[in-house]
């Protein structure tokens, strides 16, 4: 495995928030265009799109590390993702599997509840019917609450530790394990400033949401970008060749963007 360094405790999340506003400000409509386009291939199409989200994420991240490094980015750069589509791919569905489950577990929970309401075979068993179909539906409403909040909290633990997999994939070249065992470790060494980001960024993106629902799709760049600077700072430059020592969290502070 390459020698890959990284910070403990080096997330600062307003910073990362305010640098992400600053990153896509300038070029605004073209991030924007690239993740609306991530959002309709991983959300919009059924089945498929569990395959996809790993490429389409690793392009969404090769664009923003480019811009952060000041390099010419466009349009079609997010498609570079699918130049590492097997090993993105992997770490797409691995990271998604929460979601997979999810989906399974909803479309049996609707299924049964389809099963059991067709129970009504005849007036004379209807009272008695009835209640054996009510006691069902509520022990499976019960159980299935208490299911969606005990993997509500596993997801986001989930997601968590392998939220830089993807960026580690669009900077270096390592396989899926490599890539999720490293993000894994430097989630957990930086656990605290990540979730502060976590709660601003769903904070931003309920504001979005009030802002008539599509308003949530305006400020998607932004969360994306601001992902992306927490992982510029707990991880070094990969161009940095003679200093291996990774450059201090404030080298990626406010004042990015300043000279722009």
């Amino acid at each position: 495995m390459k020698n890959i360094q990284f910070y403990s405790g080096a997330i600062d999340a307003g910073e990362c928030v305010s640098n992400g506003w600053n990153l896509v400000k300038p070029n605004y409509w073209m991030y924007f265009g690239i993740t609306l386009l991530a959002v309709i291939l991983i959300t919009c199409i059924p089945c498929v799109n569990f395959f996809l989200m790993g490429p389409v994420g690793v392009g969404v991240y090769y664009v923003l590390l480019k811009g952060m490094r000041f390099e010419p980015v466009d349009f079609g750069m997010m498609f570079k993702g699918f130049e590492k589509f097997v090993p993105a791919m992997v770490v797409g569905l691995i990271q998604g599997l929460p979601g997979i489950i999810w989906t399974v577990v909803d479309y049996s929970v609707n299924i049964a509840s389809l099963v059991g309401g067709t129970g009504n075979s005849g007036f004379g068993n209807f009272y008695q019917a009835d209640i054996f179909e009510s006691t069902f539906l509520a022990g499976l409403t019960a159980a299935y609450i208490i299911f969606a909040i005990l993997f509500a909290v596993i997801s986001v633990i989930w997601s968590l530790t392998f939220i830089f997999a993807l960026p580690i994939l669009a900077e270096h070249d390592v396989s899926p394990i490599e890539a999720l065992k490293l993000s894994a470790r430097a989630a957990w060494s930086n656990i605290g400033g990540l979730i502060l980001l976590v709660i601003i960024q769903v904070f931003i993106a309920l504001i979005g949401v009030l802002a008539l629902c599509v308003g949530v799709l305006f400020v998607i760049p932004i969360l994306y970008a601001a992902t992306a600077f927490a992982y510029r700072q707990i991880f070094p430059l990969t161009d940095q060749k003679l200093n291996v020592t990774p450059p201090p969290p404030g080298s990626y502070g406010s004042s990015f963007g300043s000279g722009m």
